[in-house]
């Protein structure tokens, strides 16, 4: 099973001003969509924060497993499987024939798998101190990162970005 995270950060590294994402990218959302659901079963893991940040309608986010880490092991939600810890979280998805696992937030979960994943889809939103919430430090000198995509700002993203694929 693969195992990948997927982020939108600032210049500076923030992924998110309180509970939101601080702006708005029509196109880094079909991505993360698209990515996420892929052609197979596949599983999304998040923090309880992350969860509860969806709006309503997707919540939980559709066609994906959708896997919540929560330090509260009585937390329950509709939707969702609970995961005390990482490696249990990554049992339920392969135990449920997930063919690929996406790690989508916040700043802990992020730093609980960066040693687990094998690749980094990043977008980076070309503005800067736009939040409170950064991504975690992490050593890139065992990765390569490919540039995929630059997208302009224009009516449905409000700030211009780049999308790349680190690699171990």
């Amino acid at each position: 099973m693969k195992i990948a995270m997927i982020v939108a950060m600032d210049e500076d590294g923030y992924i998110g001003r309180g509970n939101e994402l601080p702006w708005k990218l029509s196109s880094d959302m079909i991505r993360f969509k698209k990515l996420t659901e892929g052609d197979g079963f596949n599983a999304v893991i998040m923090g309880r924060r992350t969860w509860e940040s969806l709006p309503d309608s997707f919540r939980p986010l559709p066609e994906r497993l959708n896997i919540v880490m929560s330090r509260d092991t009585s937390w329950r939600d509709e939707g969702a499987e609970t995961a005390l810890y990482p490696g249990r979280a990554i049992e339920i998805a392969y135990a449920d024939g997930c063919e690929e696992c996406w790690i989508i937030g916040g700043a802990q979960i992020y730093e609980m798998f960066l040693g687990e994943v094998e690749e980094i889809h990043m977008t980076v939103t070309h503005t800067s101190e736009s939040g409170d919430i950064r991504f975690p430090e992490w050593d890139k000198t065992n990765w390569s990162e490919q540039i995929v995509e630059s997208v302009d700002a224009d009516d449905k993203n409000e700030f211009s970005s780049t999308y790349s694929i680190w690699k171990r």
